[in-house]
């Protein structure tokens, strides 16, 4: 009996070992879920206020929610719940983010994403020198992509502020510092002939990189990000004036 009795005991504390083994490899493999980025939350309009769409890739994301505070009270500021990459996605995607509402002002951008380089299997941000390795949109492509967002921007009747893209910084990886300037010529001709105001934050980013921008990263810092939103609700607001 004694030893039935200590069988069953043994049993049953080899079970709880294992089971709380178990738990403890789940909770090893299962990173904790990440918070949702406020940027991506639905915004639900203040009656009587202007309406502002921030269209952009990570770097507009990093800005939303300080332009959104900064324009408290004064805007309803949104943007589409998604990092808007390339112009590719744009011309894919540009008519579902605008909606079926009415928008008084829509600040856009788009490069970073154009400019990067593409391994020949798809490898995202791939060393630029490597055979067979493209940026995965070229400009001359990015050209006839943007002239087509714009065509589609100017029949919402909005005020338009087109974002130069922002600065490569050296050591960047799969991406070629100078190449902003290239893609941001291309787009300057395009705002001048359909006469949309541009808010240069690329010349705003540029003198004080070291400061706002992180070390080899396109990408900004917390305070960066703040700096390059007080630069966007400068030019909205100077928009909303009009």
């Amino acid at each position: 009996m004694t030893r039935n009795l200590f069988l069953v005991a043994s049993l049953v504390l080899f079970a709880a070992v294992t089971a709380h083994a178990t738990a403890q490899d789940a909770r090893k493999k299962s990173p904790p879920a990440r918070k949702p980025n406020p940027a991506m939350a639905r915004v639900e309009d203040v009656p009587g206020l202007p309406r502002v769409l921030l269209i952009g890739d990570s770097i507009s994301i990093g800005y939303t929610v300080p332009v959104r505070e900064l324009l408290k009270g004064k805007a309803n500021v949104h943007r589409p719940l998604t990092n808007c990459g390339p112009t590719t996605k744009g011309v894919a995607e540009i008519e579902k983010w605008l909606g079926d509402g009415k928008w008084d002002v829509i600040h856009f951008n788009f490069g970073l994403h154009d400019l990067k380089f593409i391994g020949p299997k798809g490898q995202n941000l791939a060393d630029p020198n490597a055979d067979g390795s493209h940026q995965q949109v070229p400009p001359s492509e990015y050209e006839a992509n943007l002239r087509k967002l714009v065509a589609v921007l100017k029949t919402t009747d909005a005020k338009l502020i087109w974002r130069s893209t922002t600065p490569v910084p050296a050591g960047c990886k799969g991406r070629v510092v100078g190449d902003s300037m290239k893609y941001n010529a291309i787009a300057k001709t395009i705002m001048a002939e359909n006469k949309i105001a541009i808010d240069d934050q690329y010349s705003f980013a540029i003198s004080r990189l070291d400061k706002i921008q992180r070390p080899a990263d396109v990408h900004f810092s917390l305070d960066g990000s703040r700096e390059l939103a007080k630069q966007a609700v400068a030019a909205i607001s100077k928009s909303m004036a009009k």
